[in-house]
């Protein structure tokens, strides 16, 4: 069975909202984008891409892949990132979406979103990768189908904002790598301790 690995940016106290960029995300008038850049590190980057390069499907919620797809679809053919991001499939879950043109290989999941979800988890293949969408990230939290916390941690306290899980739910996990990086940042990798 594949496995759904989230992947966030994460402040000290759990925001994850809007890490790259000012006007990212402002909902709720947040007004702390692109908190990530001054920590920034080239081991940042590779290790990102690895983990993109374990993946062969994104799962993303409706503002993550719009934002993404803003971003990745333009890119010029030749770089590296932008073309596993352009190639890989992408699922994503909205009910308002009409089209997924925005994004090439984009397909919407906009009814039966856990079912589809574990169906996608049956499918052959490698693991599938959810970033920011915030919204699905604590849907999933929920209903026990998230195989993974990929955190890179940032040395900030924002005080408001999104945050990785929600309020009212308790998650047991297992710490299973740490990597602290030049900048300060450090990657925690968890998974669910569902024994």
């Amino acid at each position: 069975m594949r496995k759904i690995i989230v992947s966030e940016f994460v402040s000290l106290d759990g925001v994850m909202q809007a890490p790259g960029g000012a006007e990212e995300d402002t909902e709720g008038g947040f007004a702390h984008g692109g908190w990530t850049w001054p920590y920034w590190h080239d081991d940042i980057g590779a290790n990102f891409f690895q983990a993109m390069s374990d993946c062969d499907a994104f799962l993303l919620g409706r503002k993550t892949w719009q934002t993404h797809g803003a971003a990745f679809e333009p890119m010029e053919a030749g770089d590296p990132f932008g073309d596993l991001m352009k190639a890989m499939p992408k699922y994503v879950v909205s009910t308002t979406l009409q089209s997924a043109d925005l994004w090439r290989n984009s397909t919407i999941i906009s009814s039966n979103v856990i079912e589809e979800i574990r169906k996608l988890k049956e499918q052959p293949g490698k693991n599938i990768y959810t970033d920011g969408s915030s919204v699905l990230v604590h849907t999933m939290a929920r209903n026990d189908l998230v195989d993974e916390y990929s955190l890179l941690v940032y040395p900030v306290v924002l005080g408001s904002g999104k945050r990785v899980f929600p309020d009212d739910l308790r998650v047991d996990l297992k710490l299973i790598e740490t990597k602290v990086f030049p900048s300060g940042v450090v990657l925690m990798r968890y998974q669910p301790n569902r024994a």
